[in-house]
């Protein structure tokens, strides 16, 4: 499974961006995937994660109310909306896939994408 990120910026706080994380490879064996972000200096945080169809979703307090997940398993692709974007959002943005094939369970990171939000 190959993963990559795309969406990402400089924006003033306040504003929007979309983050998208579009799989390729075995995306048969995707089930639950994620956002993580990590900060300089920081550990990287789980953001948001849904689950294979969709149909749950969980969110980092800090994001509750304003970054929303989604995903379009036709497109094979994952989404992060974030609204009222805050500085203290910037990060590089990880997208994550747990996978499970014949009994194994693996998982997989994208490159990351940068967000960036000034005050």
């Amino acid at each position: 499974v190959q993963l990559v990120e795309s969406g990402g910026g400089l924006v003033q706080a306040g504003g929007s961006l979309r983050l998208s994380c579009a799989a390729s490879g075995s995306t048969f064996s995707i089930n639950a995937m994620g956002w993580y972000r990590q900060a300089p200096g920081k550990q990287r945080e789980l953001v948001a994660a849904i689950s294979s169809g969709g149909g749950s979703t969980n969110y980092a307090d800090s994001v509750k109310g304003r970054f929303t997940i989604s995903r379009d398993n036709a497109k094979n692709t994952m989404y992060l909306q974030m609204n009222s974007l805050k500085p203290e959002d910037t990060a590089v943005y990880y997208c994550n896939a747990m996978t499970m094939d014949d009994g194994v369970g693996d998982d997989y990171w994208g490159q990351g994408t940068q967000v960036t939000v000034s005050s």
